[in-house]
C-alpha cells in the first residue's frame, strides 16, 4: 500500500486527465452495458415463426451500431488519455531518480554496483511503466462496468443480482490470497535482475582486465549462478501470478451457470422474457470479466509495485549534507589551506586517518607518497569535499570548507587524476568541458603546452573529432593528455595531480613536468605520487603511512633523516 500511495500521489499531478480517462471510461461503461439491452429487445422482436416485426429490429441494430461506434471512440481516447498519465508518472519518477543521483553522497554510489543503479532508473521504471499502464487502462474501466452492471441487474431483477454479488467475494479472495504471495517473488525477481545488470556492466566496462587475467570461467559462472536464480524466481512468479486468472475464471463460469440455471426457471414461471434472460446472462458475462481483467492487472500491479519500491528506494536515500545557508564567501582563493585534527574513515569500524593536521601556505608544492592505502587519495578526497571529515575541520582561506558552497570551492581546483575523465563530443568539448569564453587560439595554446595537439592534428577532424565516453580509439596516455590540457587552459589557484603523467611515455613526461612547473609558480599544489622522481623540487613532502604523516620535509631533508622515505627512494632508484 505504501507504493501504490506513493504512485498515486504523482498521479494526483494530473488530475485534469484522469478527470477525462474516468468520464470516457463512465460513458464506454455505461454504453457497453446499454448494448444487451438493444440485444434483449431484438430477442422479444422475434416471438415465433412468421411473427417478427423487422421494421423495429432494423431501427435496433441502427441504435446499436451507434452504441458500439460511441463505444469504441471513447474507448479510444481514454486509452489515449491513460498513455499520456502513465508516461508522464514515469517522466516524473525518472527524473526524480536522476535529480537525486546528482545530490547522493559518494558514500553511496562507491557502495552500489552501477549497474544496480542503471537497471532501477531504467529497467525498473520500464516494467514499472507497463504495470501502470494496464492498470490505469484497465482498472477505471472495470470498476465503473462492475458498479454500472450491478445497478442495471437490480433494476431488471434483484433476486438473481443479489445471488450474483454473494458469490463474488470468492473471486476476490482467490485473487488477493495468489497476489500476496507473489509479490515478495517479484521483488526477488527484480533483485536479481540487478545483479545480472551490474555483473554485465562491470566486466563490459572491464573487458580487458577481464581477459588479460583469464577470468572469463569465473565470471561466467558467477553470471550462471546469478541467471539460475533469476530464471527460477522469475518462473515461480510467473506461475504463481498465472494461477489467477484460471482460479477467478473457474468461479465466475460458476456464477454464469447459476444465473443462466435461476433465470431459466424464471422464464419458464413468466416472471422474465427470453430477451431479459439474454440481457442477464450478457450482464452476468460483463460482471465477472472485469474480475478476471482486474486480477491480471493486479498481478501486473504486483510486479510493477515491486520495481517501484526500488526505484523509490533509491529516491528516497539521504542525500549529501547541503550547502550551509548562509555560507561563507570565498572568491578567488590564494591557496592557504589548514587542516585541524581531521579524523575519517570510510567504513566507521576501521579506522583509516586520526589526528591530521597540516598547514600549506599561499604557493607552496605539496607531495603526498606512501604505500598504497595510506590514505593519500584520501586526502584529496576531504580537500574537494567529495568526503566530509567525521571530526576536526578542513579551511581553505580560514573558512570552514562546510561553510562554503561546494561549487565554489572546487572552481578554486584544478585536477588531474590517473582515472581519465572523458564525455561524447568532439576533442574541444572535452578540453573545454562546456566552459565558454575560451577562444579556438586559447585551446590550441593550452594544447600545445600538455604536448597534446601533435596527435589531435592527425585525427581526422582535429578539434573537431567526435570521440565516445571512454575516448574511442584514442590511447590511455593521449586521453590522460587531454584531462590535463583542461588545467592548461583554465589554471586556477589550487592544483591537485593525483599520479597525472602515469600513463605518459617518459620524454613526454619530461617536457609535461617542466610545463607543470611553470604552471605550479605561486599556486598551491598537491602532488601524489609513486615514482618520486616526479617529486624532488616538491617545497614538502608529506609521507603517510596508515593514515599518519609520518614525516615531512624537503626531498634533501629526508633522504639525509634515513628514515621511511629514504627506504622508498632507494627501493627505486639504487641496486
Amino acid at each position: 500500500m505504501r507504493e501504490l500511495k506513493r504512485v498515486l500521489k504523482y498521479a494526483s499531478a494530473y488530475k485534469l486527465l484522469i478527470f477525462l480517462s474516468i468520464s470516457f471510461a463512465v460513458i464506454s461503461a455505461v454504453l457497453t452495458l446499454y448494448a444487451p439491452i438493444i440485444a434483449g429487445q431484438v430477442v422479444d422482436c422475434i416471438v415465433g415463426k412468421g411473427d417478427v416485426n423487422f421494421e423495429l429490429i432494423r431501427s435496433l441494430l441502427i441504435r446499436m451500431g451507434i452504441v458500439i461506434g460511441i463505444t469504441a471512440l471513447c474507448q479510444w481516447f481514454m486509452y489515449g488519455v491513460n498513455n499520456r498519465i502513465t508516461f508522464s508518472v514515469i517522466r516524473d519518477v525518472r527524473n526524480d531518480a536522476f535529480d537525486k543521483l546528482q545530490i547522493l553522497p559518494f558514500e553511496y554510489l562507491d557502495s552500489h554496483p552501477q549497474g544496480e543503479v542503471v537497471s532501477k532508473v531504467i529497467s525498473d521504471v520500464d516494467q514499472f511503466a507497463d504495470g501502470l499502464l494496464m492498470g490505469f487502462t484497465q482498472l477505471f474501466t472495470g470498476i465503473v462496468t462492475i458498479a454500472g452492471t450491478l445497478v442495471f441487474m437490480f433494476y431488471l431483477q434483484w433476486k438473481i443480482a443479489a445471488m450474483v454479488v454473494i458469490l463474488t467475494p470468492i473471486s476476490l479472495l482467490v485473487a488477493r490470497f495468489i497476489a500476496t504471495r507473489s509479490y515478495s517473488l517479484f521483488k526477488e525477481q527484480s533483485k536479481a535482475r540487478a545483479e545480472q545488470t551490474a555483473l554485465i556492466d562491470e566486466m563490459i566496462g572491464n573487458l580487458k582486465v577481464v581477459k588479460a587475467f583469464g577470468h572469463e570461467d569465473e565470471n561466467q559462472e558467477t553470471f550462471d549462478e546469478i541467471n539460475e536464480r533469476l530464471a527460477k524466481t522469475s518462473l515461480k512468479a510467473t506461475f504463481f501470478s498465472s494461477l489467477t486468472n484460471p482460479s477467478t475464471r473457474v468461479v465466475n463460469n460458476t456464477v454464469y451457470a447459476f444465473v443462466a440455471l435461476f433465470g431459466a426457471f424464471e422464464c419458464i414461471n413468466g416472471i422474465m422474457s427470453v430477451g431479459s434472460l439474454t440481457i442477464f446472462l450478457s450482464y452476468a458475462t460483463q460482471y465477472t470479466k472485469p474480475f478476471n481483467e482486474i486480477s491480471g492487472v493486479v498481478t501486473e500491479l504486483q510486479n510493477a509495485l515491486a520495481c517501484a519500491r526500488r526505484v523509490f528506494d533509491l529516491i528516497d536515500e539521504k542525500p549529501q549534507i547541503p550547502d550551509a545557508v548562509p555560507c561563507d564567501e570565498l572568491g578567488i582563493a590564494k591557496g592557504n589551506i589548514e587542516i585541524k585534527d581531521v579524523e575519517f574513515s570510510y567504513d566507521k569500524d576501521r579506522e583509516l586517518i586520526k589526528n591530521l593536521t597540516l598547514s600549506v601556505k599561499e604557493g607552496q608544492r605539496v607531495a603526498i607518497v606512501g604505500p598504497t592505502g595510506s590514505g593519500k587519495t584520501t586526502i584529496i578526497n576531504l580537500l574537494m569535499r567529495f568526503y566530509d571529515v567525521d571530526k576536526g575541520a578542513i579551511s581553505v582561506e580560514g573558512c570552514d570548507i562546510r561553510n562554503l558552497r561546494r561549487a565554489q570551492l572546487r572552481e578554486n581546483y584544478g585536477m588531474v587524476l590517473q582515472e581519465t575523465w572523458l564525455r561524447s563530443g568532439t576533442i574541444k568539448d572535452n578540453i573545454t568541458l562546456g566552459r565558454t569564453g575560451f577562444t579556438e587560439a586559447e585551446v590550441i595554446e593550452a594544447a600545445k603546452k600538455s604536448h597534446a595537439h601533435s596527435f589531435i592534428k592527425k585525427l581526422p577532424d582535429g578539434y573537431d573529432t567526435v570521440i565516445s565516453e571512454d575516448g574511442g580509439m584514442l590511447s590511455q596516455g593521449q586521453k590522460q593528455l587531454l584531462c590535463i590540457t583542461r588545467i592548461m587552459l583554465s589554471v586556477p589557484p589550487m592544483l591537485i595531480l593525483d599520479e597525472a603523467t602515469s600513463s605518459i611515455d617518459t620524454r613526454t613526461e619530461m617536457r609535461i613536468q617542466r610545463a607543470f612547473q611553470k604552471m605550479m609558480v605561486g599556486r598551491t599544489s598537491f602532488i601524489v605520487a609513486h615514482r618520486l622522481s616526479t617529486i624532488k623540487e616538491a617545497d614538502r613532502i608529506l609521507v603517510m603511512k596508515d593514515g599518519h604523516i609520518i614525516e615531512q620535509g624537503d626531498h634533501n631533508s629526508l633522504l639525509k633523516a634515513n628514515g621511511f622515505y629514504s627506504d622508498l627512494y632507494r627501493s627505486q632508484f639504487e641496486q
